[in-house]
């Protein structure tokens, strides 16, 4: 065992906490470890030593670990973080209370905004003005800082966030109120927007800055338990933290600044997707997440992950939600999983979600309560899932529970049992593949050119009808799909992103301008991960340029290829002609302007490299483990062959109609399929042909 090099991940979910490790030994042979435990909230940290232990995994032997968490998204939706102060610049106090004019609900006369997240009581000003290029118009005044710091004394404020009008482009000012505060009132939780993002736009940097402080003390506490815990029990160096930007970082950093971490459970998925494509040799992935609540999906192009920092929370058709002004993966949400609940409408119409039954109660045939059938229960129904070997035969299926709610809409309907749990499986599909065109085929690219990699509990339930109806290339299940958010992270590198705002016209000259911007940025990074013992020669970067029509409000980042000279300023500028006219049909004849630059700065820290095992034969007798019969759905009843995912070895191939199932996942085989496993354990689906 001790010259066993074993790394960690860990993912604490709204209701389980996952667990996936590696075990490469002396010999190269690499053992994988998978395990579910329950999350344990408030004290999330029970949760992953009791899912280390399940696991069999002692700390002292883990020679890397990284972490996601659900903890800071939980603290804000559910209104869990601290009583915040805020200090901004004399004369925008209200920021927050006006935040933008482009509400959804448009022709709802009696619409009203999201409550921010400081009352105005708490918002305070001082004088002092720097101007959007970066110069001081009017100097900063601090004399009426300690009274302010006595008013949040006195009204209970735990953390202080500090916005001033364009700190983006110089960070003088926010950095001696910063200083100041510090030195009046000691171990205060404070944070400046500059730490966190450095794009203009006030009102999102504001509300950014204010959702940090808001979530800070929570989740400082949080990692710091998780930890003590860790250490407590031998883990020999603390745990990377996994980040919405789907790059791992070092726990003190993350504890900093918090709202890095967001999203970080999807972006591990969509992370661990575009690392598998590369594996696989398909570069180009339509990646798939669908869980018990939401489905999320995301396209990765070139193997790389589109990362962008328009991210809102608590967004819908009703509300204009909050923004979230970090580097979040893209992706789009809906409210489409296992427990989505099916309901018909007034007008006698079949919907699946949003709501969702959730863990507790559940579909109905968790025999737990629920009354209502959801997309689990059709499956169920229709004989996709095995009544038994539910949830790995871990729960026994109240059959007569799921009976019960599909007849009830199958009656609102007008139709048999049957006929209810295909529309309901049918109807869901549509929604995901709604979904799935958002981020690629209303961006204009072609579907065709693309893998589907499907994960998740529920995704591979569903990814063969979905690749179908799109036309992609085929369609991949990854080893381990129902944990593949915690595979992901032992892909990540070390990873940030910069982002600096300045605008540049692409004239004569502006090529040094830009190299200079970059040069800076670049040396930045390297000195921030030397402080924390990185090798800066093992820093790599990726350039990307925010462009825009001049005079346009909105930006499209475009990748850039090299040093920036004003040779390379032509094309530069067709790049972003040809990037902006497949996103919105059109191009324009007008100057183009660079609006700031995004820089990522990647380091590999304990990622994983996968070896692959050997091909063996074809046949997959030895993992067959009987026949049924099987709805799909759209193409009726078929017999078909249900296979055992564990026994399924590499090389090993077979035809639909089939089913493969394993403890975490069911892989739905449609007819006409042709299913191949990897060398890495991954199930291919050739759509649409026949041995």
């Amino acid at each position: 065992m001790a010259d066993t090099i074993r790394r960690v991940a860990t993912d604490v979910g709204g209701t389980f906490t996952d667990l996936v490790a590696f075990e490469t030994h002396p010999d190269g042979t690499m053992e994988i470890i998978t395990a579910k435990s329950d999350t344990t909230p408030p004290d999330f940290e029970n949760g992953v030593l009791n899912v280390l232990k399940k696991g069999g995994i002692d700390p002292e032997t883990v020679g890397f670990m990284a972490h996601g968490t659900t903890v800071v998204i939980n603290a804000l939706t559910e209104r869990k973080g601290v009583k915040v102060g805020l200090i901004t610049t004399e004369g925008f106090r209200d920021v927050l209370e006006i935040a933008r004019g482009n509400r959804p609900d448009f022709f709802n006369l009696h619409y009203e905004k999201p409550a921010p997240f400081v009352p105005r009581r708490l918002r305070a000003e001082l004088p002092g003005r720097v101007t959007y290029q970066g110069t001081e118009r009017t100097p900063l005044d601090l004399s009426g800082l300690p009274a302010i710091l006595d008013h949040f004394r006195a009204e209970g404020v735990e953390a202080i966030a500090v916005c001033l009008l364009h700190a983006y482009a110089n960070t003088t000012h926010e950095e001696a109120v910063l200083e100041r505060i510090r030195a009046e009132w000691p171990g205060v939780s404070v944070v400046a927007s500059h730490q966190i993002t450095r794009e203009w736009r006030e009102y999102e940097r504001t509300n950014t800055a204010v959702l940090s402080a808001y979530v800070q003390p929570v989740a400082a506490q949080y990692l710091g338990k998780l930890d003590a815990g860790l250490k407590s029990q031998g883990l020999p160096k603390s745990p990377y933290i996994m980040q919405s930007n789907c790059g791992v970082d070092s726990l003190e950093a993350t504890s900093a600044v918090p709202i890095n971490m967001v999203e970080s459970g999807p972006a591990s998925g969509f992370w661990g997707a575009a690392e598998l494509g590369k594996l696989i040799g398909e570069p180009n992935v339509l990646a798939l997440d669908i869980g018990g609540t939401t489905a999320k999906c995301s396209l990765i192009e070139g193997g790389e992950v589109r990362i962008m920092t328009d991210y809102w929370i608590e967004r819908s058709r009703k509300s204009a939600g909050y923004p979230i002004m970090v580097p979040v993966v893209d992706l789009v949400e809906i409210g489409n999983g296992g427990g989505s609940i099916a309901w018909v409408d007034d007008f006698g119409k079949l919907h699946v979600g949003p709501q969702s039954a959730g863990a507790l109660p559940g579909p109905a045939a968790y025999g737990k309560g629920g009354r209502d059938a959801t997309t689990t229960d059709a499956n169920l129904w229709l004989g996709r899932i095995n009544r038994d070997y539910f949830c790995g035969g871990e729960v026994e299926a109240d059959m007569a529970a799921a009976e019960t709610a599909l007849a009830a809409i199958g009656a609102r309907l007008g139709v048999s049992t049957d006929e209810a749990a295909q529309g309901i499986v049918r109807i869901a599909n549509n929604n995901m593949v709604n979904a799935l065109k958002l981020v690629s085929l209303n961006r204009g690219h072609d579907t065709r050119d693309f893998t589907l990699v499907a994960f998740g509990g529920g995704g591979a339930m569903h990814a063969a009808a979905l690749g179908q109806e799109l036309q992609v290339k085929k369609v991949v299940v990854p080893a381990a799909a129902s944990v593949f958010s915690a595979f992901g992270m032992m892909m990540s590198d070390l990873r940030r992103d910069y982002f600096v705002t300045q605008l540049v016209d692409l004239d004569a000259g502006a090529g040094d301008a830009i190299e200079a911007i970059f040069a800076q940025a670049e040396d930045q990074a390297r000195a921030t991960f030397e402080a924390e013992g990185v090798d800066p020669g093992q820093v790599a970067f990726l350039r990307y340029g925010k462009f825009r029509y001049q005079n346009q409000e909105h930006t499209t980042e475009v990748l850039l290829d090299g040093e920036v000279s004003d040779a390379a300023l032509g094309r530069i500028a067709d790049d972003f002609h040809e990037a902006y006219e497949r996103e919105y049909t059109y191009r324009l004849d007008a100057p183009v302007e660079m609006v700031g630059v995004h820089l990522v700065a990647r380091a590999e820290i304990g990622k994983l490299e996968m070896q692959p095992a050997e091909i063996g034969p074809a046949d997959a007798s030895p993992a067959l483990k009987g026949r049924r019969e099987v709805d799909y759905a759209l193409e009726g009843r078929h017999e078909a062959d249900i296979y055992d995912g564990d026994k399924l070895a590499p090389g090993m191939s077979f035809a639909g109609p089939a089913i493969v199932e394993d403890p975490g996942t069911t892989i739905v085989i449609h007819p006409g399929n042709r299913v191949e496993i990897d060398a890495y354990r991954n199930t291919h689906i050739h759509l649409g042909e026949r041995s």
